[in-house]
Order: structure tokens, then C-alpha cells, then sequence
């Protein structure tokens, strides 16, 4: 693994003298960043040295507690693991008013041990270079949809969309609406402009299915680096929406009765000279495009827990929603869970539809990559594509509920394989910590449906 030259941070801090705080993040396999805030004379030495991180930051559920069984906690004794900043990250935060820039880091494959085990991006680089291994060289890039929210509660203590530019609150949207997004006018130009500044390539903005719920598309490039993109950009938002009083959320269902939101995956194979091996003038692409279809479609139930991480991430797959339901494919069709787009046969690639926006990037994209290799591997045969309406003939439906996902995830020899049991010990140890806490809280639903029935 290659990490970031020290020459990179001098450069940094000669070009911004103002510079006083340093965020150094790295992004755990919930998708939450986790780190120090480190004083400007702090910064060479982690670029010379690496900075020691707890074995445990790497261990915890989404709320941050530990998870004992993980191996990251007492068998270790809570152990320092050097992590090292990664080439590129070094950015300045303009929204924050002591001047303060960000560093996002990574452990280092022997220095990092135990932890390193467990580090999101390691996955991805080790599905990344099994393909690279055999002359695949991954194309990938990100659609995230979001919500932005009032900073505020409702009476109820409910969360509801943000005031818009007049100062209403919006009730209905138009979806692709323009007026929507001139009413956010303010929180996208600083955004566009935080983009070009970390060098995030933000390119569409879209009004999407409810108020205040938008989609920003990235542009695609080297899966690693696209992923990254999307890890930062993600930190991104929610920091612009906070500076203009809003709360940006990335969760897959907010609302039961308006549309959640979910993160477009769209992949492509190139080989060394970045020729994309997909290329096609058939709509359906090459027989490589099916077969990496075909091997997304045969390991979907085994990846599922990786796409949709969270209880509530089951609460988006409902019938026609534009929400996928079943492992399912077809082309230029978004009622399928993997959907060949249309356009110039030089831009032929697969959009996988089924992930959440709480999924973590990096987990997804090495889920789907890894799905992808199965399937050029063993050559596998995805049927005919679906024409017409998807939910109506579907045969075979993706689980709906967390458990299922997380059993087959656990059962799934091929994921051991693909993913490593080792990754997979630390990762579904924490998952099954969520669902005992999320299963045993008593709250308003438990209240609203048997309080006075049992």
C-alpha cells in the first residue's frame, strides 16, 4: 500500500500558514469517521512516522460502543495501531471558523495490526488487485441521494425537511424540479465550491422523489479513488449542510411515507491501456458485461448485508419506489436491481441499484467488485433481461429484514473466499452487537402497537 509522501504535507502547510487545526479521520466499517484533531505542529510527524490509533476505533458499532467479541478490545489490550495519511487527503475545510484542514488515513498493513484487519479501504484494495491480477482493471463511480433536514425538530421531536429559500417548509416536490434546486441555491454553490476545492469531481445536481431529498452524481474514474471521493464527499455535505443551519442525512428511509435514499454504484471493467472491456454497440453490452451481471446477481443475498448495513435500510425496498426488490437485471430499465444504461457504446457499464446511502463505499464497492470477478471467473449466465415492469415479474425476492442479511452474510462460504474470514469475524461481530441493541430498545412504535392491545 502506498501512503502519502512527507513532501505532500510540506508543501500543505508552506501554501496555508494559516492553518492551525489538522482533522485526522479514518472511516470505519460502519462508514464513520473516527479520529484526533491535531494541532498544525502535529502534522510531519504523522506523514514521517503514522499516528498511533486505538485497535478499538476500528471495533465499534454505529454508536460507538465496543464490541468485545470483535478481537479489537480486551484479547489485545486496546492496542496502538499506526495509521498513515493517504495521498491526496490533505485538504482544507473552508466552512470552519478556526482555519483547519483534514487528513484522511489508513492503517498500515503490519504496523496497524490488529486493526488493519478490519480497515474498510484494505478490503477494497485487496478485490481491487485480485482483479488487477488477471488483466481487470475497475471502473467505478458514485450517485448518492440525500436529505437535508431542518437543524430543528418538530413538535413531535420528529425530523422534517428544511426551510426553503423563502422560508417555508416545503410539502411536495417536483422530482428533476429546477425551482427545487434554486431554492438551495446557497447550500449548493458552497458545496460545488468545497467540491473543486478537495478536488471532489461533484458533477449533477437533481431534485429527487421528496422535499428536500437531492442527488449529486460523481464522476467515475479508478475504483479506489472513486470510492474515496465518495467517503469525503460524504463528510462534505453534512459539513456544508450544518454551516447553513440544516442537517444533511445519508439514511436509507427517514421518512415511512416519502422516498428513501439510496447510492447508485455504477462499475465498468477497462483493461491496462483503460480500454473498457464492456464496450459495446448491443444496448446489452459484451458477453464479459453479462457475465460480471451474472456474477453480481449469484453472490447478491451472500453481499446484501454489505449494501444495506443498518435495520433501517430494509425500510426502502418497497414496490415501485425505484427501490430494487429482487436480484434481477435489465437494460436501460430502472425497475431491476442492475440496470445497463443507455448512451454511446464506449460508456457501456452496469448501474447496481440496490445500496443505501448508509452503506459505507468502500464495503459496497468491494462487495460488487468482488461479485463482478465471480462472475468473469466461472463465466456465469444471467438469464435474459427483464423487459418492462421488474416488480411484476419477479419470481425471487431480496429479504427485507436485517437478519436474514446478516445470517446469509455469516453462512456465505463464498464471501469467506472472496472477502476473508478474518475482515468478516470483526465485521459481523459488530453487526450482531447492533442487532441485539437495536432488538431490545423499547420505543414509540412498541408503544403505539401494544401498549393498550396486549
Amino acid at each position: 500500500m502506498k501512503f502519502a509522501a512527507l513532501d505532500e504535507a510540506r508543501d500543505f502547510l508552506a501554501a496555508h500558514p494559516d492553518i492551525d487545526m489538522i482533522e485526522l479521520f479514518i472511516l470505519d466499517a460502519n462508514g464513520v469517521p473516527r479520529g484526533k484533531l491535531l494541532h498544525r505542529e502535529e502534522l510531519l510527524a504523522v506523514y514521517e512516522s503514522g499516528r498511533p490509533l486505538p485497535s478499538t476505533i476500528l471495533g465499534l458499532t454505529l454508536n460507538g460502543d465496543d464490541v468485545e467479541n470483535s478481537g479489537l478490545v480486551w484479547d489485545v489490550g486496546d492496542i496502538d495501531c499506526r495509521a498513515y495519511p493517504l495521498a491526496g487527503s490533505l485538504v482544507r475545510l473552508p466552512w470552519r471558523q478556526i482555519p483547519t484542514a483534514a487528513v484522511q488515513v489508513s492503517m498500515h498493513p503490519q504496523e496497524g495490526m490488529p486493526a488493519s484487519i478490519a480497515d474498510p479501504r484494505h478490503l477494497l484494495i485487496k478485490v481491487i488487485d485480485s482483479l488487477k491480477a488477471e488483466g481487470y482493471h475497475p471502473v467505478m463511480a458514485c450517485e448518492l441521494e440525500f436529505y437535508l433536514l431542518d437543524a430543528k425538530r418538530d413538535g413531535n421531536g420528529r425530523p422534517q425537511p428544511a426551510l426553503d429559500a423563502d422560508g417555508g417548509r416545503p410539502r411536495s416536490t417536483q422530482v428533476y424540479g429546477l425551482r427545487e434546486l434554486e431554492q438551495i441555491e446557497p447550500f449548493l454553490a458552497d458545496l460545488y465550491a468545497a467540491c473543486k476545492l478537495q478536488g471532489i469531481p461533484a458533477r449533477t445536481a437533481i431534485s429527487e422523489y421528496a422535499p428536500g431529498q437531492v442527488e449529486i452524481t460523481l464522476e467515475h474514474g479508478d475504483a479506489l479513488e472513486a470510492m474515496d471521493q465518495a467517503v469525503r464527499y460524504k463528510r462534505l455535505v453534512k459539513a456544508v449542510a450544518h454551516k447553513h443551519g440544516m442537517q444533511a442525512t445519508f439514511m436509507a428511509k427517514p421518512f415511512d411515507h416519502l422516498a428513501g435514499t439510496g447510492m447508485h454504484m455504477h462499475v465498468s471493467i477497462a483493461d491496462a491501456t483503460g480500454r473498457n472491456l464492456f464496450a459495446s454497440e448491443d444496448p446489452a453490452g459484451t458477453p464479459l458485461l453479462r457475465q460480471a451481471v451474472g456474477g453480481m446477481l449469484a453472490s447478491l443475498l451472500d453481499s446484501l448485508l454489505l449494501f444495506c448495513p443498518n435495520a433501517n435500510s430494509y425500510r426502502r425496498f418497497q414496490a415501485n419506489s425505484y427501490a430494487p426488490l429482487a436480484p434481477t437485471w435489465g437494460v436501460d430499465n430502472r425497475t431491476v436491481s442492475l440496470r445497463v444504461p443507455g448512451g454511446p457504446a464506449n460508456s457501456r457499464h452496469i448501474e447496481h441499484r440496490i445500496c443505501g446511502a448508509d452503506a459505507n463505499p468502500y464495503l459496497a464497492a468491494a462487495a460488487i467488485l468482488a461479485g463482478v470477478h465471480r462472475g468473469l471467473r466461472e463465466h456465469l449466465d444471467p438469464g435474459e433481461p427483464v423487459q418492462g415492469n421488474g416488480y411484476a415479474q419477479a419470481t425471487e425476492l431480496l429479504p427485507t429484514d436485517w437478519l436474514t442479511s446478516l445470517m446469509a452474510l455469516e453462512q456465505s462460504a463464498w464471501a469467506r473466499d472472496a472477502l476473508g474470514s478474518e475482515f468478516l469475524g470483526v465485521y459481523l461481530a459488530v453487526k450482531r452487537a447492533e442487532y441485539r441493541q437495536f432488538m431490545a430498545e423499547v420505543g414509540e412504535q412498541d408503544w403505539r402497537w401494544y401498549l393498550t392491545q396486549a
